[in-house]
């Protein structure tokens, strides 16, 4: 596997020869062009957070990039076994000039990443990130004097903070979710999860936790991606009908997908449409933001509540732009990413946690009673798979001018309206792929369209051929 560099950070599989995964030479290299992007930013600022998820290659990497930083003259702080969440609050709150996190989020075990932040706890804009890219490349790196090398600390206890801000703020009704007295049970698919997810539930009053997948090992119980077919021993346990609610985070704690007490999923996309509701029907109303591939659902129930609703290109530094724009006061992506600006700009499985576990108190419902409370769509997840010499970029320009007659939105690959159904076409920057997903109000008609879109595809190929 090669590595995959990106504007928000590297990735690859640990081990291998060098040019084939992340290794420990690719490790100091990207670590050293952030380090030297870092000081170009700010003459003030000389500290970078930094933390990592539980995988088992977790602390060699955090090591090799903690090392580097202080050899370009940068202090660092080490949160150690922490949450994504958690290092983006702490890069404001200690004023520092940036942070890394240490995860190739919902990728499996082999997998690292370092996933890079700015001054504001926030991923790299696109700009920053080219030139982060562009530095390794060119191994412009000046190195400290031994005189000035940086200093290494750690903080153990940063992630009390960042609980205790969640649990402060006005929308989260601790009383309430204690009264409910509520059951859960956890699966934190052995990482950051494992402990950051109960001592927040202990915060908020939830007094039985079932731990599943608890201990913070790095060996991964199963996928670490949240996906159904994925989720089988935790909705086995709801099924017993012994627990009001399942809550499942990825290894980083940015993705929360939640479980309903006869152990049906409740969605992932459905995760910030229900969380959205709560949050504009406590404000009385407000905008919000998703990316172009989430579902049509949580515009509906922002257009209910009577605020705006607006879509932005995949990716969390993109909604977060689009969210600022417009003033958003939820916003996030259909993968269970939950973005609250009153706590900070960046996907929270914990706020998540907090807002939603309120909502379901106040509501008086169980799981699956608030989700049939939703409009009901399905997403078909499909791709096409193309030779290389085939034009990607024009097949998508004919599909839009296919299509023209339709609401057609363009900021990333092509998305096409049909009424209360969508398509969204995006190419793969790695690979010749145009990945197709398709909503509709049932799986089958949502899979009719892909296909009908699909078709089109190959009809445009043969006639170019």
């Amino acid at each position: 596997m090669t590595l995959i560099k990106s504007i928000s950070g590297i990735r690859g599989t640990i081990g291998g020869p060098v040019g084939q995964g992340l290794t420990p030479l690719d490790v100091v290299k990207y670590a050293a062009a952030y380090g030297t992007w870092v000081m170009a930013q700010s003459t003030a600022a000389r500290m970078v957070v930094i933390g990592r998820d539980a995988r088992i290659s977790g602390p060699v990497v955090s090591q090799l990039v903690a090392a580097t930083l202080q050899g370009l003259g940068l202090d660092v702080v080490d949160l150690g076994l922490s949450t994504t969440p958690t290092v983006e609050m702490a890069v404001t709150a200690m004023q520092a000039a940036g942070g890394i996190i240490l995860t190739a989020s919902h990728n499996p075990k082999q997998w690292n990443a370092l996933k890079l932040l700015n001054a504001d706890g926030e991923f790299l804009s696109d700009a920053a990130g080219q030139q982060v890219l562009a530095l390794a490349e060119s191994e412009a790196f000046d190195f400290a004097p031994v005189g000035k090398l940086g200093q290494y600390s750690t903080d153990d206890d940063f992630l009390a903070h960042h609980i205790a801000a969640v649990v402060a703020l006005p929308l989260v009704d601790v009383e309430a979710i204690r009264a409910r007295n509520f059951r859960v049970v956890v699966d934190a698919v052995n990482s950051s999860g494992g402990f950051a997810v109960p001592q927040l539930l202990a915060a908020l009053g939830v007094m039985t936790v079932e731990k599943l997948h608890c201990e913070p090992t790095g060996n991964f119980a199963h996928n670490p991606e949240p996906l159904p077919e994925h989720l089988r021993d935790i909705a086995k346990m709801l099924e017993k009908g012994s627990f009001d609610l399942g809550i499942v985070v990825d290894p980083d704690v940015d993705r929360l997908a939640l479980v309903s007490e006869n152990g049906e999923m409740f969605g992932e996309e459905y995760t910030l449409v229900a969380v959205a509701d709560y949050v504009l029907g406590a404000l009385g109303g407000g905008n919000t933001v998703s990316n172009l591939s989430s579902t049509r659902a949580l515009r509906d129930v922002t257009e209910r509540h009577g605020g705006q609703y607006a879509a932005a290109a995949v990716g969390e530094v993109n909604v977060v732009t689009k969210m600022k724009e417009t003033g958003a006061v939820i916003g996030g992506e259909g993968n269970g990413g939950i973005i609250y600006p009153e706590l900070h700009y960046g996907r929270d499985a914990l706020v998540g946690i907090a807002l939603f576990l309120t909502h379901l108190a106040k509501s008086g419902l169980t799981a699956s009673r608030l989700r049939a409370s939703y409009p009901g769509y399905f997403i078909s997840k499909n791709k096409i798979e193309l030779t290389p010499e085939i034009d990607t970029d024009e097949v998508l320009a004919q599909m839009e001018k296919r299509y023209a007659k339709q609401p057609v939105n363009t900021i990333d690959g092509v998305k096409i309206e049909f009424d209360k159904e969508w398509v969204h076409l995006r190419k793969s920057n790695t690979e010749p792929i145009i990945r197709i997903y398709a909503e509709s109000d049932s799986n089958s008609t949502a899979d009719h369209l892909a296909q009908k879109i699909i078709a089109d595809i190959k009809e445009i190929i043969a006639v170019k051929a």
